[in-house]
């Protein structure tokens, strides 16, 4: 893998990055229902992650002589509850994927501090993913 393909994977996930942030946030203004304020805090709190999973991803590029991207993907539309879960499971289980191959690439690179980093990312959020199953495996459809 050679800088400037690895840079323009460490933009694609940074887009992913900004889009959850977006996501969590929106997520949280959007809950309703009796577990609005749980289900609220619950977005809220993964905003701090991703934040410094955005920083962490912005400061490579730039250490690695790129120019961070500005734009998130596409945030998913939900217009119930269970449905923004099921829009946060998919984004945190592709961040997963995402950021697995990027270790992989990392080491081909030959970055071990960047293998490292990426392999605690793929840590937190296979911890949301899971979180986030055990939260939709008995909501109502």
């Amino acid at each position: 893998m050679d800088k400037k393909k690895l840079i323009e994977a460490l933009n694609h996930d940074l887009s992913g990055e900004l889009s959850a942030i977006i996501q969590y946030i929106t997520y949280a203004a959007k809950a309703t229902g009796p577990y609005r304020p749980q289900l609220a805090q619950f977005f809220l709190t993964e905003v701090a992650d991703e934040q410094l999973h955005a920083q962490y991803l912005a400061n490579k590029i730039v250490a690695l002589g790129g120019e961070p991207t500005t734009e998130a993907r596409p945030v998913p539309v939900a217009k119930d509850n269970r449905a923004m879960l099921e829009a946060v499971l998919k984004a945190e289980l592709q961040a997963v994927a995402d950021y697995s191959e990027r270790a992989n690439q990392a080491e081909e690179f030959g970055d071990k501090g960047l293998v490292v980093q990426l392999e605690d990312m793929v840590r937190d959020e296979s911890g949301h993913s899971e979180e986030t199953e055990r939260m939709l495996r008995d909501w109502p459809l």
